[in-house]
């Protein structure tokens, strides 16, 4: 199924509006910075604007027997989560922050609905976990480590590794999670190094410096 040529949760895919990687950064400071109406129209309009980037998203979990438009509306509030924490002191765009908040939503709705038995107490581990990734991300522009899930949580480092393994399923890391025609994300992108705490905004900005860097800056880099 083409999920860009059907009506999802009754929205008409083909004429959904596209918004300018400007229009963007200045919604996103409205957001911010401006009055509760202009938040709030800011908000909207900004919510419209990246349903295409939803639809682009949950493509990648087609064939699994889920009702697109279940899948449409969870994947919706994973961007709205990537809305709302947004930081516009980090350069850079929405889309890089936002899909892997939109594919964890995603997937936190298919592991509720996974069919395969985990445990009660590995998906309490596991929930727990995410949840305080989320908050913390929210809080500190970049993913804790286990160390600093294990000591949040009061749990060992192993327990908190292999309940999130057990709710994980497997992927290839150049598997591509979403392209804006110019530039492609894919798994390995957003696997940080154990033993690098620095966050991936903070890698994915270098990359984009260096993109628009000119071609002779480029080789010295």
């Amino acid at each position: 199924m083409l999920f860009n040529k059907v009506e999802i949760c009754g929205v008409n895919t083909a004429s959904l509006p596209i918004l300018s990687e400007n229009r963007k950064q200045e919604l996103l400071h409205i957001i911010q910075n401006g009055s509760a109406e202009e938040k709030h129209r800011a908000r909207e309009e900004m919510i419209k604007g990246n349903l295409r980037l939803v639809l682009s998203v949950i493509q990648r979990f087609a064939g699994r027997g889920e009702n697109p438009d279940d899948l449409f509306q969870v994947g919706c509030i994973g961007l709205i989560k990537a809305i709302d924490n947004f930081n516009c002191d980090k350069e850079v765009r929405f889309s890089t922050y936002g899909v892997p908040m939109i594919i964890g939503e995603v997937r936190r709705y298919l592991r509720d609905n996974n069919t395969v038995r985990v445990s009660r107490s590995l998906r309490d581990i596991a929930y727990r976990t995410m949840q305080f990734k989320d908050a913390y991300l929210a809080e500190h522009d970049r993913e804790p480590t286990i160390e600093e899930i294990a000591a949040a949580l009061s749990l060992p480092k192993e327990n908190i590794v292999v309940a999130l393994e057990a709710i994980v399923e497997p992927v290839s890391l150049y598997e591509p999670v979403y392209t804006d025609g110019t530039d492609t994300i894919y798994v390995m992108d957003q696997i940080g190094d154990r033993n690098d705490d620095k966050n991936w905004i903070d890698r994915i900005v270098l990359k984009e410096t260096i993109r628009s860097l000119s071609d002779g800056w480029k080789k010295v880099c």
